[in-house]
């Protein structure tokens, strides 16, 4: 799991799939015309992996330490992109009608998904991160045709029943 810093071939690769990773989960975003697209995506895996990368590469006799200081950082990065799912969030929601709506929702957990597969690949955990694309791909496609196709029943404010489809916020 350690790199050593003259060690360019792993650098690059690492650095590289994780804006790939990032690639694709803001291509999706992108595409449905949500606010974060391609070029946030990439810049949240790349910087979560540069981050996780750098305990890796600092020169110390402790295991303890390095991991001590990985671990640490994980925790920053969750943290810290977690503040930018909620200015997303934020900037979606509004209050219309005395009713308060409650956007980007998706788009803010697909963010943090974006830093873990990151954060994994800065570990060298690439495969585990492709299969985390994968899965996150299919969730945000394949899921989102499914929620479409269920129809559920409701009931309004008089009581009646009433169809009603499952939409992402």
């Amino acid at each position: 799991m350690l790199i050593n810093s003259n060690d360019w071939a792993t650098l690059i690769f690492r650095l590289t799939l994780a804006v790939l990773v990032g690639c694709l989960l803001g291509i999706n975003r992108q595409q449905g015309g949500r606010p974060a697209g391609m070029r946030t995506f990439m810049l949240v895996s790349l910087g979560a992996a540069m981050f996780v990368m750098i305990p890796l590469q600092a020169e110390t006799d402790s295991a303890y330490t390095v991991t001590n200081a990985l671990s640490r950082t994980i925790q920053g990065v969750a943290a810290g992109v977690g503040f930018i799912g909620a200015g997303m969030i934020w900037q979606q929601s509004h209050q219309r009608l005395g009713k308060l709506e409650v956007k980007g929702l998706t788009t803010a957990a697909t963010i943090w998904v974006a830093a873990g597969l990151g954060a994994a690949i800065g570990c060298g955990l690439w495969q585990m991160s492709l299969i985390g694309a994968i899965l996150t791909l299919v969730i945000l496609s394949g899921v989102k045709k499914i929620e479409k196709s269920v129809s559920i029943r409701l009931k309004n404010k008089d009581g009646k029943i009433e169809k009603s489809r499952i939409t992402e916020q």
